[in-house]
């Protein structure tokens, strides 16, 4: 007969490095992190031309063929204010030349002025760079709406008399 012992052998042997892909994942992160802020800025772009777009449609509609609405300062403002967030956008998705050192993965401390980034640091400074952008934009973007709602409600449309 055999003894019983009392160990138990596990069926999967235990990973050789627990933190190898934690690693991996968090560069996976780094890598991944100015992809996703192109994907929000193409969001963002499509929404700060359409919402202009669909503020004077739903002027229009609202109003009439025989209604004029007087030129309101804040409607100035927030058309302005739709452009700088195109402008942000646009800037955000336009690739920048950063200099770097390819040899170089990892710094224990940051790249000085002038000297090339570490891999790392590309990934990190061209991904702070465009959330820089996209916070500008979004605010330019929410400004304009709120700066659009205000103007409605401040603005009385005048039917014209034939």
């Amino acid at each position: 007969m055999i003894a019983d012992t009392g160990t138990i052998i596990d069926s999967s042997p235990e990973p050789e490095d627990k933190n190898e892909e934690l690693e991996k994942g968090f560069e996976l992160t780094i890598v991944e992190q100015p992809k996703l802020l192109d994907e929000l800025g193409k969001q963002l772009l499509a929404l700060s031309l359409a919402v202009p777009g669909l503020f004077a449609t739903v002027l229009k509609l609202t109003s009439g063929d025989q209604a004029v609405m007087h030129l309101n300062p804040l409607v100035l403002w927030a058309f302005l204010c739709w452009f700088l967030a195109l402008i942000f956008c646009l800037v955000s998705l336009t690739p920048r030349k950063w200099q770097v050192d390819r040899q170089i993965v990892r710094r224990q401390k940051p790249a000085a002025k002038r000297q090339p980034l570490s891999i790392e640091e590309f990934f990190m400074k061209s991904a702070l760079y465009k959330r820089r952008l996209l916070v500008a934009a979004s605010l330019f973007c929410f400004l304009g709406i709120f700066l659009a709602s205000i103007s409605i409600f401040n603005n009385p449309i005048i039917p014209i008399k034939p």
